[in-house]
Protein backbone atom coordinates (compact mmCIF):
# COMPACT_ATOMS: atom_id res chain seq x y z
CA UNK A 1 0.00 0.00 0.00
CA UNK A 2 1.65 3.50 -0.63
CA UNK A 3 2.38 5.87 2.05
CA UNK A 4 0.75 8.97 2.66
CA UNK A 5 4.14 10.83 0.50
CA UNK A 6 2.70 9.20 -2.47
CA UNK A 7 -0.51 10.19 -2.47
CA UNK A 8 0.71 13.52 -1.58
CA UNK A 9 3.13 13.42 -4.77
CA UNK A 10 -0.09 12.49 -7.26
CA UNK A 11 -2.37 15.09 -5.64
CA UNK A 12 -0.38 18.20 -6.24
CA UNK A 13 -0.23 17.91 -9.44
CA UNK A 14 -3.37 16.95 -9.91
CA UNK A 15 -5.01 19.62 -8.31
CA UNK A 16 -2.82 21.76 -10.01
CA UNK A 17 -3.24 20.29 -13.41
CA UNK A 18 -6.81 20.11 -13.46
CA UNK A 19 -7.23 23.86 -11.76
CA UNK A 20 -5.44 25.16 -14.99
CA UNK A 21 -7.57 23.33 -17.33
CA UNK A 22 -10.52 24.71 -15.40
CA UNK A 23 -9.18 27.95 -15.88
CA UNK A 24 -8.61 27.62 -19.48
CA UNK A 25 -11.70 26.60 -20.20
CA UNK A 26 -13.21 29.18 -18.62
CA UNK A 27 -11.37 31.99 -19.74
CA UNK A 28 -10.77 30.53 -23.35
CA UNK A 29 -11.77 33.35 -26.02
CA UNK A 30 -14.45 32.89 -28.56
CA UNK A 31 -16.87 29.90 -28.55
CA UNK A 32 -15.77 25.96 -27.89
CA UNK A 33 -14.79 24.48 -31.11
CA UNK A 34 -12.30 21.54 -32.56
CA UNK A 35 -8.95 23.01 -31.61
CA UNK A 36 -9.97 23.69 -28.02
CA UNK A 37 -11.44 20.33 -27.88
CA UNK A 38 -8.49 18.95 -28.92
CA UNK A 39 -6.97 21.00 -27.01
CA UNK A 40 -8.73 19.59 -24.06
CA UNK A 41 -7.94 16.23 -24.87
CA UNK A 42 -4.31 16.58 -25.01
CA UNK A 43 -4.38 18.76 -21.55
CA UNK A 44 -6.12 15.62 -20.08
CA UNK A 45 -3.30 12.73 -21.55
CA UNK A 46 -0.65 14.97 -20.58
CA UNK A 47 -1.94 15.50 -16.99
CA UNK A 48 -2.64 11.77 -16.94
CA UNK A 49 1.13 11.57 -17.77
CA UNK A 50 2.55 13.75 -14.91
CA UNK A 51 0.22 12.31 -12.76
CA UNK A 52 1.19 8.47 -13.85
CA UNK A 53 5.00 9.43 -14.29
CA UNK A 54 5.04 10.82 -10.31
CA UNK A 55 3.18 7.86 -9.23
CA UNK A 56 5.50 5.78 -10.71
CA UNK A 57 9.11 7.59 -9.42
CA UNK A 58 7.55 7.76 -5.91
CA UNK A 59 10.25 8.46 -3.82
CA UNK A 60 13.28 8.87 -6.36
CA UNK A 61 11.45 12.03 -7.58
CA UNK A 62 13.51 15.22 -7.00
CA UNK A 63 13.43 18.65 -7.67
CA UNK A 64 17.11 19.14 -8.23
CA UNK A 65 18.95 16.79 -10.57
CA UNK A 66 19.58 13.49 -7.97
CA UNK A 67 20.31 9.92 -8.46
CA UNK A 68 18.59 8.21 -5.37
CA UNK A 69 17.46 5.27 -7.49
CA UNK A 70 17.03 4.50 -11.31
CA UNK A 71 13.58 3.63 -12.37
CA UNK A 72 12.81 1.31 -14.96
CA UNK A 73 9.44 0.39 -14.68
CA UNK A 74 6.39 1.54 -15.77
CA UNK A 75 6.06 4.29 -18.38
CA UNK A 76 10.09 5.07 -17.13
CA UNK A 77 10.19 1.64 -19.38
CA UNK A 78 9.54 3.25 -22.67
CA UNK A 79 10.11 7.21 -22.08
CA UNK A 80 13.49 8.57 -19.51
CA UNK A 81 11.50 11.50 -18.75
CA UNK A 82 7.69 11.32 -18.88
CA UNK A 83 7.28 14.27 -16.80
CA UNK A 84 8.53 17.01 -19.42
CA UNK A 85 7.39 15.07 -22.14
CA UNK A 86 3.75 14.65 -20.39
CA UNK A 87 3.99 18.21 -18.96
CA UNK A 88 5.01 20.19 -22.78
CA UNK A 89 2.02 18.02 -24.09
CA UNK A 90 -0.52 18.86 -20.99
CA UNK A 91 0.67 22.81 -22.01
CA UNK A 92 0.02 22.78 -25.47
CA UNK A 93 -3.07 21.40 -24.39
CA UNK A 94 -4.22 24.53 -22.33
CA UNK A 95 -2.86 26.77 -25.22
CA UNK A 96 -4.89 25.42 -27.60
CA UNK A 97 -7.69 25.57 -25.20
CA UNK A 98 -6.94 29.38 -24.84
CA UNK A 99 -6.26 30.04 -28.00
CA UNK A 100 -3.56 32.58 -27.37
CA UNK A 101 -1.10 32.28 -30.31
CA UNK A 102 1.79 34.59 -28.65
CA UNK A 103 1.78 31.49 -25.67
CA UNK A 104 3.96 28.71 -28.20
CA UNK A 105 6.87 31.02 -27.39
CA UNK A 106 6.87 30.25 -23.40
CA UNK A 107 6.61 26.68 -24.69
CA UNK A 108 9.44 26.53 -26.34
CA UNK A 109 11.43 28.15 -24.21
CA UNK A 110 10.17 25.70 -21.74
CA UNK A 111 10.76 22.62 -23.70
CA UNK A 112 14.74 23.96 -24.55
CA UNK A 113 15.01 23.99 -20.36
CA UNK A 114 13.60 20.75 -20.16
CA UNK A 115 16.07 19.10 -22.92
CA UNK A 116 19.31 20.84 -20.82
CA UNK A 117 17.36 19.52 -17.24
CA UNK A 118 16.96 16.07 -18.72
CA UNK A 119 20.56 16.03 -20.35
CA UNK A 120 22.23 17.06 -16.49
CA UNK A 121 19.94 14.67 -15.18
CA UNK A 122 21.62 12.19 -17.27
CA UNK A 123 24.72 12.88 -16.46
CA UNK A 124 24.23 12.06 -12.60
CA UNK A 125 22.46 9.30 -13.55
CA UNK A 126 25.06 7.74 -15.56
CA UNK A 127 28.18 9.08 -12.83
CA UNK A 128 25.96 6.68 -10.32
CA UNK A 129 24.48 3.91 -12.40
CA UNK A 130 27.10 3.52 -14.90
CA UNK A 131 26.18 0.80 -17.52
CA UNK A 132 22.85 -0.20 -16.19
CA UNK A 133 21.78 3.70 -17.11
CA UNK A 134 23.40 3.20 -20.35
CA UNK A 135 21.60 -0.15 -21.34
CA UNK A 136 18.62 1.79 -19.85
CA UNK A 137 19.68 5.24 -22.25
CA UNK A 138 20.05 2.97 -24.96
CA UNK A 139 16.56 0.89 -24.37
CA UNK A 140 14.26 4.10 -24.24
CA UNK A 141 13.38 7.88 -26.02
CA UNK A 142 14.38 10.99 -24.12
Amino acid sequence: MPDAGTYRRVLIPLVCGGFAVWVALNHAIGPHGPTQWLGLALAIIGLIGVVVSRWTLGTAFSVTPQARQLVTRGIYSRVRNPIYVSGAILIAGLILIVRVPWLWFPLVVVVVAQVFRAREEARVLEAKFGNEYRRYREQTWF
